[in-house]
Order: C-alpha cells, then structure tokens, then sequence
C-alpha cells in the first residue's frame, strides 16, 4: 500500500549526509512535491540526478543552482496565483474560509473562484497547467487519505452521499439526510459528499455528529435553522456557532469545486479536496465510494451522478459492484421512476441485489451492512 507521506519522510532521513555512502547517492525517476530543503542540509554535488522533478520546493540558492546544472526540473508557481499548485494536503474548511467576515467575504475560497472565474471559458495554457498540476496534487493528498490498495479498495469504508445543493435546512429531507449520515458514521463508515450546501452539507454535518447525543444533534439543527438557505444572509454564521458550540466532531470528507464556486462550501467536513475540474471531481467521488451511494432527493446533478454510478456498476469500473441506496421512496420509485429504472437496467447483473430504496435511516445502515462491495464473478 503506497503511503506518499512516507515515502517523502523516508527518502530525506536515508539521503541524510553520513547515513548514505556517496557512492549509492543516486535520485531517478523521482519527483518532490512542496519540499522546503533550506533547513536540511545535504550535498546535492554530490548526488547522480536523472529525470528528477521539483515542484513548490524552496532551496537555498547555491543549491537550487547546483540542481539546475546537473539537470534537475524546478518548477514554481507565480508569486500572485491565490492557490499553491504544488499543495501536498487536502483542505480545512478554516484554511479556506481565512479572511471571511460576516460583512464582506475575502476568503480564500471565494478569492479563488473570482481568480478561476476570470479565465474559466479560456484560461492560458499557464492557468489550466497550474490548475492540471493542483488537481493532481489534490488527487495524491486524497489518495493519501483513503489509502488505495493495488486491488483498488479503500481502507476507509467510504460511502458517498449525494443530493440536492438548493435543500434548506428546514426541508425534512436536510434531517432525514444528516441523521442518515449521523447513523453510518458511528457504524464505521467514511461519509464524503460533494462539499457545498443542502444535502451535501447534511452529510458533513451528520457525519460531525457521529457519537453525540440526540439532543445535542437537534439543538444544532435548531441553530442552522436561523438561515436555512445558502443565499440566507448568517447561513455561514450559523455554522460557525455550531461548531464553537460544539467544537469536537467526527471526521469526513469533502469534495468540492470552483466550478460551482457561487455555492459556499460547507464548514462540517474535516477533510475538503476541492478541486477546478468538476468532471473529476465527481467522478472521484463516485470512484472512491466503494461501499456505496445514498441519494437523497435532488435535481439535475443528482440524476446524473446517480447513471454515472450506474455505469460504473454496471461495467464493474473499479473492480468492485457496490450499493446504491436511495433516501425516499416517493421520490424514487413514483414522482421520477429512477428506482425501477435503475432496477431494469441490472436486472441480470451482479449488482441487482445491490439497489435499494428506503425511508429509514436504520433500514439503509442495515442493507449496506448486509451487502458491501463485491468482487465480480466474471469480466462482463
């Protein structure tokens, strides 16, 4: 199981002067991501260099020099970009929500989306490069996170939950979704959503909850009901009373993006891998959540992601056949058909009797207890 961090700590304690003979002193085929090497003394003259890449590291300049004449790729990112390319960690919510005041929103979040927004229908090759490269680097911090084995499976027990972004906090749905996740969490799973407002912030925010009392949980609600939509004037004040009030939660997991960069991210997840692309991040999430989905109601978005988990089911993507619960039954058995659609389409298939759909929450920990992820029979 590759651990990048490891790695990183492993290779500077073993390229220590005095713990490697200068003959073995060999760097191929490796790259460093946000490395500062100033503090750390080591005789680059003496190491044989090939194909080796640094990105976001700090040198002091003789050896930064030394690296470049004998053939080392440094690559660093403009002193004016609102975003470090070369990042090695996921997100905080207080790293992104810095410099945010009830009055005016300079966080680094929303500076962010006004840089990407200026350029997003054409960026510069420069722009979408540096973009690529911080996707990527989100994309090695997470995988980090979940640690992915070579068969593909996460040590996590990853559970995506997805749904509508518009749901106000007073929806019923908002309380179904929150205690749902609230449910699975303390039963041993890893909650992600998509990071922003409505159900995905009833995912985070249930996942926080995980271990606390009811009562607890319900006199949280009963202070985000104060602004129930994202576009509430106090919806972000809301939250951070919650948290202040409640300051030690369960972790989870969000999956953001700048694409959709008017709609705030949500304060409850411990963990935010945001990204620029939006096609990749939602496929990632659906990727990542191998021990399933659960849908509660939503537009447009939802629908979607919820055939793109079908067809990643349906041809076993992953390598694995995983559940697909569905949180409300009038939603999607009568007013859009989705369940038996979705019921027709695997009928045959090895992950038929993974579908389900249901009004309670104790009712979905119970099926996706009973069914977790399959290795398939046979390559279809």
């Amino acid at each position: 199981m590759r651990n990048v961090k490891q790695e990183r700590e492993t290779i500077i304690k073993e390229w220590t002067p005095g713990l490697l003979p200068s003959a073995q002193r060999k760097i191929q085929n490796y790259t460093f991501q946000e490395i500062d090497f100033r503090q750390i003394e080591l005789d680059w003259a003496s190491f044989e260099l090939s194909n080796t890449t640094f990105l976001g590291c700090s040198f002091k300049e003789q050896d930064e020099i030394t690296l470049i004449k004998k053939g080392a790729f440094i690559f660093k990112a403009p002193q004016d970009l609102p975003y470090n390319p070369f990042r090695k960690s996921l997100y905080r919510y207080d790293e992104l929500m810095e410099g945010y005041t009830a009055e005016e929103d300079n966080s680094v979040d929303f500076s962010i989306y006004k840089h990407f927004s200026q350029t997003r229908n054409n960026p510069t090759i420069n722009e979408a490069l540096y973009q690529r490269i911080h996707d990527h680097a989100i994309d090695t911090a997470l995988r980090d996170l979940i640690e992915i084995d070579d068969e593909g499976m996460t040590s996590r027990k990853c559970i995506g939950i997805m749904g509508g972004h518009s749901t106000k906090r007073t929806d019923n749905f908002y309380l179904k979704t929150a205690q749902t996740a609230k449910l699975l969490a303390e039963n041993g799973y890893f909650i992600a959503s998509g990071g922003g407002p409505g159900i995905m912030e009833a995912a985070n925010f249930g996942a926080y909850f995980a271990g606390k009392s009811d009562q607890d949980f319900m006199e949280a609600i009963g202070i985000l009901l104060k602004a129930p939509h994202y576009t509430d004037k106090g919806y972000h004040e809301a939250a951070f009373e919650v948290l202040e009030k409640f300051p030690e939660g369960e972790e989870s997991l969000a999956i953001p993006t700048w694409f959709y960069g008017h709609e705030p991210s949500n304060l409850f997840s411990t963990y935010v891998a945001k990204y620029f692309s939006n096609s990749i991040r939602e496929d990632t999430l659906l990727a990542i959540s191998l021990y399933g989905i659960v849908c509660a109601p939503g537009s447009a978005g939802t629908t979607q992601e919820i055939f793109m988990d079908a067809t990643q089911n349906h041809y076993c993507t992953f390598g694995y056949y995983s559940p697909m619960v569905f949180l409300g039954k009038k939603r999607y058995e009568i007013d859009t058909l989705i369940f038996p659609l979705l019921k027709q389409l695997a009928y045959g298939r090895d992950y038929f009797d993974l579908l389900h759909c249901s009004d309670s929450p104790e009712s979905i920990l119970r099926f996706l207890e009973a069914h977790p992820p399959k290795k398939p029979n046979h390559q279809e």
